[in-house]
């Protein structure tokens, strides 16, 4: 893989947490075509938060990878350098503080899931009963969480004089970043007020808008793609054409030139990422929980069938009543393109990825809508099916008998209240 810059001066500006597979298709990617256009010391320093697979992957390569653009009849390859370092936190949590308080680092950016933040979806605020919370609580300079290494980074920042960071999610979260500054702000406030206002006083927490369509890496994928390369890349990433970046325009320093190759630098986020949550995702979560059921392993599979095709456009116009102005963007063309996403067959999209962790997810993309149609009187029939669909899935077996694991992290609870309402539909309903 050859690059049109030296990497070996390429100095690290970027501490990434949650360096999986979508943070390498779509922020790298933006910082990629930043420093090939641009240069400046980006670099991404990639912290996995729990395995070590990803760093075990990129080994073999320097932490070189391919990434495999793919629509249903054509396949474009990219090689991306910017990773400079790749570490596993639970191995070494004190080096991973040491990378977020060194003074070159500029940007903290996280992919790590709406449970990564600990967060009670009801409330959208810290959890200060969630298990890696009270860990990090109690033992501050050996975090679990990543809220944990946020603060510890930051308090050694602030004792080194390094400054203050901005510090960015790239979840699929409503007021990503107005939640990633509250729960901040609340676990360094039970350690250390002056801590908590020195956060509050230089460091900037921007909302973003996220949107690329990122399947799980399989073997027919790297197969796939060693016949174009030569050679089995192991750390390969497969996506879509499409991508978007929506960034609040609220920085506490420099940070990479992603406006220039791309991304969008906004006053307000929030538009966007309502469009966002309520029409590719709560589409999608409403694809995968009714295709998991239907028998379809994919997303492209589901749009194959045509009463699913009008379910999710029945859906998206239901969402769209809900949605604010935004400004002169065409959404009708967004949610034709949306259509046509679903249905790419080079992505092999499985409805049981999409399904994961499905209660945090729902409180996000279906909820908030229903009950804003149901405050108005209306009745928004697709997207309660998505929710039934949701309740449905969580029982882990299909009509037949079959059953199947439901990754979520209420799953104990789901299973518990199975057994308690004996498997009743009705009764696991109202118990859900």
């Amino acid at each position: 893989m050859r690059l049109p810059y030296n990497r070996d001066e390429l100095a690290t500006g970027i501490v990434h947490l949650g360096v999986g597979a979508f943070h390498r298709a779509h922020q790298a990617v933006y910082t990629e075509q930043v420093v090939r256009r641009f240069g400046g010391d980006w670099g991404i320093c990639g912290v996995s938060l729990r395995r070590p697979d990803v760093r075990d992957a990129l080994a073999a390569n320097d932490n070189l990878y391919t990434v495999a653009i793919k629509s249903t009849d054509t396949v474009e390859l990219q090689a991306i350098g910017v990773l400079r370092e790749l570490l596993v936190a639970p191995e070494n949590p004190t080096l991973v503080i040491e990378r977020i308080a060194a003074t070159g680092t500029k940007v903290v950016t996280l992919t790590i899931t709406e449970k990564g933040y600990c967060l009670n979806p009801a409330t959208g605020a810290l959890d200060p009963e969630h298990t890696d919370i009270v860990h990090d609580l109690s033992h501050p300079d050996q975090p679990r969480s990543a809220i944990g290494f946020l603060v510890a980074g930051l308090a050694a920042r602030r004792g080194d004089g390094s400054g203050g960071l901005t510090i960015l999610s790239c979840d699929n979260l409503s007021n990503n970043g107005g939640k990633l500054r509250n729960a901040t702000l609340e676990f360094a406030s039970s350690i250390d007020s002056d801590l908590c206002e020195w956060i509050d006083q230089y460091c900037c927490f921007p909302s973003s808008m996220v949107d690329r369509i990122v399947p799980a890496i399989t073997d027919t994928h790297i197969d796939a793609a060693a016949q174009q390369l030569g050679f089995r890349d192991e750390a390969l990433v497969v996506t879509e054409p499409f991508r978007q970046w929506v960034v609040e325009n609220n920085f506490a320093g420099p940070v990479p030139a992603w406006d220039e190759v791309g991304a969008e630098f906004v006053k307000d986020v929030e538009p966007f990422e309502l469009m966002k949550l309520r029409l590719l995702n709560a589409s999608h979560s409403t694809l995968a929980y009714l295709g998991c059921l239907a028998g379809y392993e994919s997303v492209a599979d589901v749009m194959g069938d045509t009463a699913f095709v009008s379910l999710v456009e029945q859906l998206m116009e239901e969402m769209a009543c809900t949605l604010p102005d935004l400004d002169g963007f065409d959404v009708d063309g967004y949610r034709r393109q949306l259509l046509q996403r679903f249905a790419n067959r080079g992505l092999e999209h499985q409805t049981r990825q999409i399904a994961m962790d499905g209660s945090q997810k729902i409180p996000q993309r279906l909820l908030p809508a229903i009950a804003e149609r149901l405050s108005r009187g209306e009745a928004p029939d697709a997207s309660i099916l998505g929710l039934a669909a949701w309740i449905r899935y969580t029982m882990g077996v299909d009509e037949e008998g079959l059953r199947w694991e439901v990754s979520d992290p209420l799953a104990e609870t789901f299973s518990s209240l199975m057994q308690s309402t004996a498997a009743e539909p009705d009764a696991y309903l109202e118990a859900v």
